[in-house]
């Protein structure tokens, strides 16, 4: 096998040109993040094809196409395109019926590195932070991962061009700032120079929400 991806929690394996394996580094089950593909998929939502599950492995569709991350860093994307598009999946998203007694399913990590772009269109990958709720509270979150880019590190010009339009266009995230952000500084994965950048993040997120 061959690691095409590691995440925070994960690691992705290439299988052959049709299938990867997701594998938890933490042995935790992958199971409820299977149920999850499984109900998005029987809705619609452009997810990777669920195949098996086996404890913290879980064998899935192989998408062919970039990350929308590497698009963006090699040209073949333009930054308003993207910034629609990630606010598309998640309208789209949010129109899915709920598992639970939830207002929306949330993704909680929708960035431009958890979409793929594949023949067929956007797909969303990673899905072990989801939760129900607000979807305002999925939007702000999405602009707290970008705002903390947009505010420290290389890419941060790249970073803010992106978000601002993404913010600019999703008002009603502004009432679930504050609870995205308690989420993030709770995330054990973070690192220092990340949970550093959060007010600053929300600094720059209220500026650009005008």
């Amino acid at each position: 096998m061959n690691l095409v991806g590691t995440g925070r929690t994960a690691d992705v394996w290439a299988l052959d040109d049709a299938r990867v394996l997701r594998r938890y580094r933490d042995g935790r089950s992958a199971e409820p993040e299977a149920e999850l593909l499984r109900h998005l998929h029987a809705h619609g939502f452009p997810v990777p094809p669920m195949h098996l599950v086996d404890g913290p492995e879980m064998t899935l569709g192989r998408v062919g196409g970039p990350t929308m991350l590497h698009a963006l860093s090699t040209g073949g994307l333009d930054l308003h395109t993207a910034a629609r598009i990630v606010l598309d999946l998640h309208a789209l998203l949010h129109a899915v019926p709920p598992r639970g007694p939830g207002e929306a399913i949330l993704h909680m990590d929708l960035h431009p590195d958890n979409v793929l772009l594949g023949p067929d269109g956007p797909v969303l990958i990673d899905w072990c932070n989801a939760i129900e709720g607000p979807p305002g509270l999925d939007l702000a979150m999405t602009a707290v991962i970008l705002g903390q880019v947009a505010v420290d590190g290389p890419f941060a010009e790249g970073a803010a061009a992106f978000a601002r339009p993404f913010i600019a266009a999703s008002p009603s995230l502004l009432p679930h700032l504050d609870n995205a952000l308690a989420h993030r500084a709770a995330d054990p994965h973070q690192s220092a120079a990340e949970l550093a950048a959060l007010p600053r993040a929300a600094d720059f997120i209220r500026a650009a929400a005008g």
